[in-house]
């Protein structure tokens, strides 16, 4: 029997036996046994059945499409999140307790991006694995959260890379047997991220001096901006309840005037009003709507994360450059 099921029979035992030790191992015993009758009954117990595949659940969507070209067929991969959602200050719902309960991984992104994701699992016997290990941290420069990491790392694909080692190493932990598959996978995902990254810099290399300055309404860009060698400006630093305060709005009307941005930016989670202000008071154009905290639904323009680079890169050139037909506060 798969490792997995082993352990979803355990916890299973436990939840039963809640009291003395000899009744929770008489119990796992039984679920055991049971597990393994229902596995014979049915047929190849090597089989592909969702039933039988483990169920990896992520935070949020963009986790979730990275897990599921590691895992290929061979786990379900779910995400808390629906595509549009906010995962900042995401408040989770009893059926998202259930769904997490059932899971056999849960993977957060960590950086204090998922402020819900502590009380989430508490109590949860689930392992979690947190995929942004190993990446180079940015720290926040601005605001209250000046000095706190900035939690956006999944905008570089180089730190993607390093994200989807962390999910070949855990997956290979969960079910052993498919390690072999994880690990090409992956390796051939790294080389499409590698790709979209050599895309997304050759594009945005073309922008003269002057223009390279990317301003948004969330500091969510620093380390796509460390990497294309862009300057960031935002309203705010992190998607909070306190957030775009009439000093930050002036702060950021002030730098556009200054340096003549000529187009200006926001994410598709939160509202643009803070910007159509920087907009009506200098000038500048809205260069369109920015993907970062969450993929779109299938038919939308980013339903996977190499759209979503791929989008974001090509809307902030041609809006930079002035070849974007964006109109002024306008979403793109």
């Amino acid at each position: 029997m798969p490792n997995f099921l082993f352990r979803r029979a355990e916890i299973a035992a436990r939840t039963l036996a809640g009291g003395s030790a000899a009744f929770r191992a008489a119990a796992t015993a039984a679920v055991v046994l049971l597990t393994l009758s229902l596995t014979a009954c049915g047929g190849d117990a090597s089989g592909n059945s969702d039933s039988e595949k483990p169920v990896v659940l992520t935070t949020f969507t963009v986790l979730a499409d990275v897990a599921r070209n590691v895992a290929g067929d061979k786990l379900t991969v779910e995400s808390i999140t629906k595509a549009g959602a906010e995962i900042h200050g995401y408040e989770a719902t009893p059926g998202d307790i259930r769904k997490a309960a059932k899971a056999d991984l849960i993977l957060d992104n960590g950086l204090n991006l998922e402020a819900w994701f502590g009380q989430f699992v508490e109590g949860l016997d689930v392992p979690h694995a947190v995929v942004s290990d190993g990446v180079e941290v940015m720290s926040i420069s601005e605001d209250s959260y000046q000095g706190k990491p900035n939690p956006h790392a999944w905008m570089s694909p180089v730190n993607v890379q390093i994200y989807t080692d962390n999910m070949v190493k855990a997956f290979s932990e969960l079910d052993p047997e498919n390690a072999a598959v994880f690990k090409a996978n992956g390796d051939a995902y790294k080389a499409e991220l590698q790709g979209v990254q050599d895309e997304m810099k050759a594009s945005l290399a073309g922008l003269p001096e002057n223009q390279r300055a990317l301003v948004t309404c969330e500091g969510a860009f620093s380390y796509l901006a460390r990497d294309a060698g862009l300057k960031e400006v935002y309203i705010w630093a992190v998607n909070a309840e306190q957030q775009a305060t009439p000093q930050q709005i002036t702060r950021a009307i002030e730098y556009v005037k200054a340096n003549q941005v000529p187009a200006v930016f926001c994410e598709s989670t939160v509202s643009d009003a803070p910007m159509r202000q920087v907009v009506g008071a200098t000038g500048a154009k809205f260069g369109g709507t920015l993907y970062v905290d969450s993929l779109s639904e299938a038919d939308g323009p980013v339903p996977t994360y190499l759209d979503l680079i791929r989008h974001d890169a090509e809307l902030i050139t041609k809006a930079l450059a002035g070849t974007s037909t964006a109109s002024p506060g306008a979403k793109s």
